[in-house]
């Protein structure tokens, strides 16, 4: 029993953590329809940036830093596909691969950050709430509180007017232009926003887990399209609230599966594998859903004509 409550509260650690992620993936993949591929390299940026804040000595200053590193990604991003003409999936790339030597700039060209003696806004959270219930929980308490934080700022946003103006951009972008919205500048303002969760994400699993790897970004794009389509497939009917609480869910249920596949003592090595099943199974089960009354008739079929 005190295992599987151990699971789960790693899942859940890791799912609120990496959620932030997903939601904005979210926003910049399902709303503005651009399919962002700095994933991994923002996500480590925000890693980097908050982590070198953080053993400056400045543990809370970090969050807002790593943010805006996250904006700064995110805006080259927008600046290469609406300015210069390159492809979103290429300039995706092209920043990505970019970010690696950011980052290690950053990170004072070295590949790895120890901040085991470093205090962090977990091991202050921790400090206040010595002697209460919550103390071994501290972890959990601080992604909760970045989540609903991130969650009700996009329910807000995307239903003022700039929120529903990216939107339109991602819906119908020749009809955004007949209306006299620029659709370069939702297309900026969206990718800065999305990039800023990402970097969020990043900075706080690192001063979670108290190190930071130049790969501790790799994959992430794949771990948050695998949440997303998960989301999407459980919560991805309703308003903006139900829909994000979906991708809540389903980064959840993707750590919780990631997190058993270790406990099976699966090696290192086929983690990705399991990733890319994942995505797979999210993909093609709404499809496999629709089609399964077609494929149950052909079966019965063959079997009558045997």
């Amino acid at each position: 029993m005190a295992t599987i409550l151990t699971l789960g509260e790693t899942a859940l650690k890791l799912g609120l953590i990496c959620s932030l992620t997903v939601l904005a993936l979210f926003l910049s993949y399902s709303m503005l329809n651009v399919c962002d591929l700095s994933t991994d390299g923002c996500f480590t940026l925000g890693a980097a940036v908050g982590a070198t804040v953080a053993i400056s000595g400045h543990p809370f200053l970090s969050i807002p830093a790593a943010m805006a590193a996250g904006v700064g990604s995110g805006f080259v991003t927008a600046i290469l596909q609406t300015k210069m003409g390159v492809d979103s999936l290429l300039a995706g790339i092209i920043v990505n691969t970019g970010l690696y030597s950011v980052n290690i700039a950053v990170m004072g060209g070295s590949s790895l950050l120890n901040m085991n003696r470093t205090t962090t806004v977990f091991t202050m959270m921790k400090d206040a709430l010595k002697g209460t219930p919550l103390q071994g929980r501290t972890e959990i308490l601080i992604a909760l509180i970045a989540v609903v934080v991130v969650v009700a700022f996009l329910v807000f946003f995307l239903k003022t007017r700039l929120g529903l103006a990216i939107r339109a951009t991602g819906n119908n972008p020749d009809m955004v232009k007949s209306s006299s919205i620029n659709p370069v500048f939702t297309t900026i303002v969206g990718l800065c926003v999305a990039n800023s969760f990402t970097a969020l994400s990043g900075c706080l699993l690192a001063q979670s887990q108290k190190s930071v790897d130049i790969n501790i970004g790799q994959g992430m794009v794949t771990i948050a399209l695998a949440s997303l389509l998960i989301g999407g497939t459980i919560l991805g009917k309703g308003g903006i609230l139900l829909r994000a609480v979906g991708m809540v869910l389903g980064a959840f249920i993707f750590r919780l599966v990631y997190t058993i596949a270790l406990r099976l003592n699966m090696p290192a090595f086929m983690l990705k594998l399991v990733s890319s099943v994942i995505v797979v199974l999210a993909i093609s089960g709404p499809y496999l859903k629709k089609q399964w009354p077609q494929i149950r008739r052909r079966m019965t079929h063959k079997k009558g004509g045997i």
